[in-house]
């Protein structure tokens, strides 16, 4: 565990220390975000944020290499090719924050950065843990799953970008819940902790870390496309190459557990899922055309000030993640008591805290 910490902390520091720099460069070459009519932001804000995460995310690797067991226990070349993949999507993302690039090109580019990283770093899913079993499908079902899986994540990490702040809070959340999981699961059945799904997870949550007091509101500076797709990729990685080369009889046995190998990938990213499936369905399919309908818009709509729609979307992710989590560690009545009455918090303040404001 010293060691992850470690890790994060680095992760942290190089992200926080780099991106005033950043910041500098993404004025000079004119990377601003204009304020359009979707947007809640009221002036040009800087963004290119994206490559100070790159930047905290390589140090983490440069130090992990370093240490005596995670040097040791992870297979560097794998860990290598997750960074040349995003590597890919950071500068894919860096040039649209530039010159805006139309959705095919991205796409395109987020499915090159998905090949790199499972044809040759080895992150793809080798079958999926399902009901208890190891259940296995054709190679190429299962590599279409692979990309699948980095398309629907890097999608669901851009539309949380839509606040200050929004976006890096719910990816440390939800990589702090994966990293929880994946490291007490190894831990209790004495497979290791050291596995790059755990190393990604740690090095996530410090990259965003080190890069919230920059972009919590009022923000300094953006992540833009450049840092959403990298902590979409990245979280991509974690969850494939843990839960694709998952043992279902790792879990505790419970009903409700054995379904956690597919179940948590989905709910560590419940609300931006759920805001893409929305978009989804309300633009008839054509889900990369921008509006001012998502999750974070609705909430301002309903009378929640910047920050507190932020801190509120934060504790439905936490709320969601972490009480489904439980159910790897509680007997199924307690996990569910306690996931019920987080979702009862989150919805009374939800609905209450606007009617409290016009009292």
């Amino acid at each position: 565990m010293r060691e992850y910490l470690l890790i994060a902390i680095v992760a942290a520091a190089i992200t926080f220390i780099t991106t005033p720099g950043i910041r500098w460069a993404a004025v000079r070459w004119n990377a601003v975000t204009p304020v359009r009519g979707r947007d809640v932001h009221t002036v040009p804000i800087p963004r290119l944020g994206g490559v100070a995460l790159l930047l905290g995310f390589a140090a983490a690797i440069l130090v992990a290499k370093q240490l005596p067991y995670l040097g040791t226990k992870i297979d560097y070349s794998s860990v290598l090719w997750v960074l040349a993949a995003a590597a890919i999507v950071t500068a894919l993302g860096a040039i649209d924050d530039l010159r805006e690039l139309d959705p095919l090109t991205k796409v395109a580019g987020t499915i090159v950065a998905a090949l790199v990283m499972s044809v040759f770093g080895g992150v793809q899913l080798l079958f999926l843990p399902i009901l208890g079993t190891q259940t296995y499908f054709p190679q190429s079902v299962l590599f279409g799953l692979t990309v699948l899986v980095v398309l629907a994540t890097t999608q669901a990490v851009n539309f949380a970008d839509g606040l200050d702040g929004l976006a890096a809070g719910t990816t440390a959340i939800a990589a702090t819940a994966f990293f929880i999981w994946s490291y007490a699961t190894r831990q209790n059945y004495d497979y290791g902790v050291f596995t790059l799904a755990t190393f990604i997870s740690a090095a996530v949550v410090g990259c965003c870390i080190g890069f919230l007091p920059h972009n919590f509101h009022p923000a300094k500076l953006f992540m833009g496309d450049a840092g959403s797709l990298l902590l979409g990729l990245l979280l991509s990685a974690a969850l494939i190459s843990f839960t694709g080369n998952f043992d279902p009889g790792s879990s505790n046995g419970s009903a409700v557990a054995i379904l956690l190998p597919i179940a948590l990938p989905v709910l560590v990213l419940a609300l931006p899922v759920l805001d893409v499936l929305l978009a989804f369905v309300r633009r008839g399919g054509k889900f990369w055309h921008p509006d001012k309908k998502h999750l974070h818009h609705r909430l301002m709509r309903m009378g929640h000030p910047h920050r507190q729609a932020v801190l509120l979307l934060y504790l439905w992710s936490a709320s969601v993640s972490g009480g489904v989590l439980l159910f790897n560690f509680l007997s199924t009545p307690i996990a569910t008591a306690v996931l019920a009455g987080l979702i009862a918090l989150c919805l009374v303040l939800t609905l209450g805290l606007p009617r409290l404001a016009r009292h």
